[in-house]
Order: structure tokens, then sequence, then C-alpha cells
């Protein structure tokens, strides 16, 4: 729509084309015109939500052509599928709308970008809280497998997932295939570091992301450090009693503790 007539009470003008009726110019022509001022007559990519490809994004592309008589606006168009909040539409009437900015004070950016990724764009995306816990603890994994590796040229499959409409969903599968190769061969470790820090994780070391895990879980690391000291002492005199019971306790904190023949070490449990 290129001219959209005003009701009464509604902003208007006469129109510069010379349309009899007063109003202004429609949704769909300022779109256009924004995107030839600051973008030119064509250029590379045009996303927006499922939902405007008709009848926003088809008159954009209509009047753009006509308007500089070329063949296309833009050379590729890309169209996000609806985003869901644990299988429902988000909404602010249903009232399970929230930003970005909101999940960030529980969650690292990280894990919020796994959890997106898992889906092709296209398709709708279910945000929910099993999606990112399994999320963060597949971040965890991967943190512990390459944070500190050096990375290596990103694999070959991966890129070419993304290059066919920008498959992140066929990239995660082949994400974990190399997640399989890296722990078997420190080639192997390089390409997957690479491949995860194409996509934009890794951003931090295995170390500061296991400190943020312990700073938002709200555990008193001395507290940790001191039980366990009480556990291997009553190991070392066969108290497995009091040993049990002190692991207990550590899990029900959400401390999960591994012993091997180096001593005991810690984590939080997702």
């Amino acid at each position: 729509m290129l001219w959209k007539p005003s009701k009464p009470g509604e902003p208007s003008w006469p129109s510069p084309a010379g349309i009899t009726v007063e109003g202004r110019p429609g949704w769909h022509i300022e779109c256009s015109a924004m995107a030839w001022k600051h973008l030119g007559e064509k250029f590379d990519i045009h996303g927006g939500g499922i939902d405007l490809v008709f009848p926003h994004h088809e008159n954009e592309l209509a009047q753009t052509c006509c308007a500089f008589h070329t063949d296309r606006m833009a050379n590729v168009w890309m169209h996000n599928g609806f985003l869901q909040i644990e299988s429902e539409k988000m909404s602010k009437s249903l009232g399970n709308f929230f930003t970005i900015r909101d999940l960030l004070t529980d969650w690292p950016g990280e894990v919020l970008r796994l959890s997106m990724l898992r889906t092709h764009y296209r398709s709708p995306l279910d945000w929910t809280l099993k999606s990112a816990e399994e999320a963060a603890r597949t971040l965890d994994d991967w943190y512990a497998v390459a944070a500190d590796a050096e990375s290596g040229a990103p694999s070959p499959a991966m890129v070419e997932a993304l290059y066919d409409d920008l498959n992140t969903a066929q990239a995660m599968a082949v994400l974990h295939g190399l997640r399989n190769a890296a722990a078997s061969s420190e080639a192997g470790r390089k390409e997957f570091a690479g491949s995860l820090r194409l996509l934009g994780f890794l951003s931090e070391s295995a170390a500061a992301w296991e400190a943020r895990k312990q700073q938002a879980s709200g555990v008193d690391a001395a507290a940790v450090e001191a039980l366990i000291a009480e556990r291997t002492a009553a190991r070392a005199r066969k108290d497995f009693k009091e040993s049990d019971r002190i692991r207990d306790q550590l899990a029900a904190m959400g401390v999960v503790i591994k012993d091997s023949k180096e001593g005991t070490t810690w984590e939080i449990a997702r």
C-alpha cells in the first residue's frame, strides 16, 4: 500500500503524488524508503518474522523493484519461525513475555545461544526451562573438553551445514560427532574447539566457566572445601558412615564430588 487514506482524527497531509484523499504513506512504502536510504537499491539479507511474508514483504519487494527497475530487492530473504515459551506462543496477554536481557539475569549468553541454534531458524523456536538446562549441561561438557584447547580449522562438515540456509540444527549434529572425536585425538580436539568458537562458544576459559557456575549457585566454596577435607579425613580413618553423610550433605547443597587417585574434586550440579 503506497498511500493510506486517513480516518477522521488520524494524522494526514495532501499526497505529493496527486491522490485526492489526504492520508499518509503506507506501512510498506516506509520500509522500502528506509532500506533504500541506508542499504541501497539492492542489499544482501532481509530478515523478519514468517508472519510478515504477506502482505508486508511482498509489497516491499514489488514497490522497490518497480521504483528501481530491478529484479530483486534483497539477495536473500530470511524469515524466522514464531517464538514459543513452553510450547505456547509468547505474548504479553498470556504473561509469558520476556526479553533476552531478562533471561541473561539467570543464564549465560552461551546457554541461550545453544538453546536457539538447536532449531533451524525457519522453524518454531520453543524456549523451555528443560532446553536451557540441557544446553547448560552440554556446555559444561564442551568447556571441560575444549575450552583450553588451541583452535584448529572449523569442521568442513559444519561449515557446509551453515552454507545450507544457515542449517544450525545440522551444525549441532556435526558438533556432537566432533565431541566424540575430540576425546581420542588432539587434532580432533583442536577442530572441535575451532568449530565451537566459530559459532560464538568457548568465550571463557574452563576455570572461568566453572567459577561462573559456582557464583550463580550461591554455594560457599570455602565451606565445600572444608567438608571435603572432613570427608577425606573420615575416609582415611575408614569411617565410611561419616564419609557418606558428608557426601550426602554436599549433594543436598548441589555439589557433585569425584574421587580419583589425585584426590577429590567437586563441581556444581545442573
